[in-house]
């Protein structure tokens, strides 16, 4: 229950950043009553490191408290962070964050009017995230990517000395972030302070744990500082959540770049039975992996004074009734260790406008968001045929000459059905919201507020058997890569819930994706599935030398 009575705290949510209250359940950092004033009761240490009913949700139940937060908020958050004075004399360095299955990234054209001409920044660093659960096409698939989130920002504008660098990363397997870190370090240095920023799910707050846990956080910080709120949910970060950067000097680089040569020497056999055990995990996970390590171990201190709970960000881990004693344990910084210290922050996800995401409950959006290696689903479809992705698209084959190939990239918890085009209208009517076609779900009552699909009609012209010709990109639902002979015109029809975005992409993110497949099942459109091998950097190939 709320008590409008008391005030609200001061003290940051350690998960979101959100300032600790009691008296409004639908804002953000509310925190019961009863238990707000038991953790007041406990002194100054009471609230440091509590986490508002919504984290505590999120972290330990994987459902989102619905909050009265517009999407001008998240903005206004961001926009007033980025015009704050330079503290030492330079403008933050910006890092963006992008999901590359979201290309064209639906917030990087809003950069720009974001920053504008009185934000003081030094330049944007693009971080291409997730890049781990894309199966690799062909040869070179990385460069490639490069490529096409390099068109992105020079389409929105954002070119020559304002980009700064583009990296190619997986947040959540380590894949990528040891380069990203010492590109950090070489360039960047420890000029000023580093932003995150990006739309909601882009993994943020992810590369956010990731780098805490990195040679780019100061090493005593992870004892400290724990984590920020990661979950499928949209817009999990709130408030600026930050940890300090660490000085790069000579000799930090020089033993971190020792460490990763002996690592680099390694092979999958000479890692502990723990080790092996994580990357395996990790292999499932994603198809590209690498490992973060630390370089600089901590230094105890027993000489320690108060500072500013607003300044640190905690754990989501543990439970908001954790006993006092626990509270008092915890470790701060001394003021010589931040005075001077510049930070990275994380920032409130900038919610995507005609996403379908925006559409869907916190059960729906676990099915909906890829957290493993996406398998390609790949058809063979005659002029007539359908194919649904969950209740959420739907693509017509209208008019061709011959069979063409229809690869489906999504969620591999999202099912793929295809029937007749005069038995489309019928199947979607009896199997949606049911767990046929699985999302969304709920029956009658869940589709009395769904909107219904709107069409679009699509012409394209096939380029070969191997390539595709574009993908159809079904909001944040996944996307379909079509493929056709050289020269076959496709007349296609494809559909998503009224409100969100449909969009074609030419060129397509993963042209060859049709070929990564198996042999064709009998009597059906299908093919057997083909995952391809995980890769793992910065490990050498067992026999190699």
């Amino acid at each position: 229950l709320s008590d409008p009575s008391v005030p609200p705290s001061g003290v940051s949510c350690s998960g979101c950043g959100a300032e600790l209250q009691c008296g409004d359940g639908g804002a953000p950092g509310f925190v019961p009553a009863e238990k707000y004033r038991s953790l007041l009761s406990e002194g100054p240490a009471g609230l440091r490191g509590a986490v508002c009913q919504r984290c505590w949700a999120l972290a330990h139940h994987g459902s989102a408290l619905r909050l009265r937060l517009p999407p001008d908020e998240h903005r206004r958050v961001v926009s007033a962070a980025l015009r704050r004075p330079p503290r030492h004399g330079r403008g933050p360095l910006l890092l963006y964050v992008l999901d590359v299955m979201e290309l064209p990234d639906p917030v990087l054209p809003q950069l720009p009017a974001l920053l504008g001409p009185d934000v003081p920044a030094a330049g944007v660093l693009v971080v291409g995230n997730k890049v781990d659960l894309l199966p690799a096409d062909c040869r070179g698939h990385l460069g490639r990517l490069r490529q096409r989130v390099a068109a992105a920002c020079a389409r929105a504008g954002l070119r020559g000395a304002a980009l700064v660098d583009i990296r190619l990363v997986s947040a959540k397997t380590g894949f990528g972030v040891e380069g990203l870190v010492s590109r950090l370090q070489r360039s960047w240095k420890c000029a000023g302070d580093v932003y995150l920023l990006g739309a909601t799910n882009s993994g943020k707050s992810t590369l956010f744990n990731t780098l805490l846990r990195s040679d780019y956080c100061k090493s005593r910080a992870p004892d400290i500082i724990d984590r920020a709120t990661v979950s499928p949910w949209p817009g999990t970060t709130l408030n600026l959540l930050k940890f300090p950067i660490i000085n790069p000097t000579c000799d930090r680089i020089f033993r971190r770049q020792e460490r990763l040569k002996e690592e680099a020497a390694k092979t999958e056999d000479q890692l502990s039975s723990e080790e092996k055990k994580h990357l395996n995990q990790l292999k499932k996970q994603g198809y590209l992996v690498g490992e973060v390590g630390r370089t600089f171990q901590r230094q105890k201190s027993s000489s320690e004074i108060d500072f500013d709970p607003d300044m640190l960000s905690y754990s989501v881990d543990e439970d908001p009734r954790d006993s006092p004693k626990r509270h008092e344990e915890r470790e701060e910084f001394t003021h010589n260790e931040v005075k001077d210290a510049r930070w990275c922050f994380d920032t409130p996800g900038i919610v995507k406008e005609d996403c379908v995401l925006n559409l869907l409950t916190e059960k729906e959006v676990k099915l909906v968001l890829p957290s493993h290696a996406i398998v390609p689903r790949t058809f063979i479809l005659k002029p007539g045929v359908v194919l649904f992705l969950a209740a959420l698209g739907r693509i017509d084959y209208l008019e061709g000459e011959k069979p063409a190939w229809f690869s489906v990239l999504a969620s591999n918890l999202l099912p793929v059905h295809v029937t007749t085009l005069s038995n489309a209208d019928a199947v979607y009517e009896k199997h949606i919201a049911q767990e046929f076609l699985k999302v969304p779900m709920g029956g009658e009552e869940r589709m009395k507020e769904f909107p219904p699909l709107v069409p679009q009609d699509i012409t394209l012209k096939g380029i070969g058997t191997t390539e595709a010709v574009a993908d159809i990109k079904l909001s944040s639902a996944g996307w379909v890569a079509v493929t056709a002979h050289a020269e076959e015109e496709l007349l296609l029809r494809a559909y998503t819930p009224k409100g969100t975005a449909l969009v074609v992409r030419e060129p397509p993110l993963l042209p060859y994706i049709s070929t990564i497949r198996g042999a064709r099942i009998p009597g059906t459109p299908a093919y057997r599935t083909k995952k391809p091998p995980s890769f793992v950097e910065n490990l050498r190939a067992t026999g190699s030398r």
